[in-house]
């Protein structure tokens, strides 16, 4: 028989746009590893009239609370709306294409855990699409991210991101609000800079792919469009991207 987990302090909030069914997959995920939480958040950003019908169904199914909005108004709209209606001290984050592996339960325990034990932590992050660069004083696979301006290259700016993470639900006090009629990867930027000038303080799973699996299907793909310049793997464009970025992300922190 499976453990039961219960997570009464924690919202779980969801951000949902065109993709009822992946999000379908990732509730059905959490009800199987016996993951309850003490509320779950559905924030849809204007998603199509077949979909939200097919919310409005899982809705039952799943019972959560769905805030919805009249038409697409981004990302941090989308986030900024859904945050406010969590009423738990503790909000876990995430994108309605990702679903979590067998062993996230026991894992999130953990987290919860040093969060609790740890009031100084503003996020614990679960998935990354590389290791950050420096990490130091390892507990049950999380390491505390250590930021230093000084310390080279760029992708130590990257200690905070929208893909799924545990935070502390008075989050919008400490760090902002998320921008909002902005694109998506600029929504990002923009919180990623104010966690680190305001000083955030974060935790990451080091087998960072290991809690969540991103899933898109050829019927539900990525919502998310990326130019060529940022997604070509020609060596020019690829030195002139990181030259760019090491520029930019100095520049943005230090002024």
């Amino acid at each position: 028989m499976k453990n039961e987990y219960q997570f009464d302090d924690v919202t779980l909030l969801i951000t949902h746009y065109n993709r009822s069914q992946s999000l379908e997959q990732l509730l059905k995920s959490f009800t199987e590893l016996n993951c309850r939480f003490g509320d779950i958040v559905v924030s849809d950003d204007g998603s199509k009239p077949e979909h939200l019908e097919y919310l409005r169904t899982l809705k039952e199914k799943y019972n959560f609370r769905l805030i919805t909005t009249p038409q697409n108004k981004g990302l941090g709209n989308n986030i900024n709306k859904g945050q406010d209606a969590v009423k738990t001290p503790l909000t876990l984050y995430v994108q309605e294409d990702f679903t979590p592996a067998s062993v996230f339960p026991a894992s999130f325990t953990d987290a919860l855990a040093i969060m609790h034990r740890r009031p100084e932590l503003d996020v614990v992050r679960f998935y990354a699409y590389f290791e950050y660069p420096y990490l130091k004083n390892p507990e049950n696979g999380y390491y505390d991210m250590d930021f230093k301006i000084w310390k080279p290259g760029y992708r130590k700016f990257y200690a905070y991101s929208d893909h799924p993470h545990l935070r502390r639900s008075n989050f919008f006090g400490r760090f902002g609000r998320y921008a909002e009629g902005e694109k998506g990867d600029v929504t990002e930027y923009r919180m990623m800079m104010s966690f680190l000038k305001n000083r955030g303080k974060a935790m990451f799973y080091k087998d960072f792919q290991g809690l969540f699996f991103q899933k898109n299907s050829e019927s539900e793909p990525s919502t998310m469009k990326r130019n060529v310049w940022r997604e070509s793997d020609q060596l020019i464009l690829t030195g002139m991207r990181h030259l760019y970025r090491h520029l930019k992300f100095n520049f943005d922190y230090l002024t």
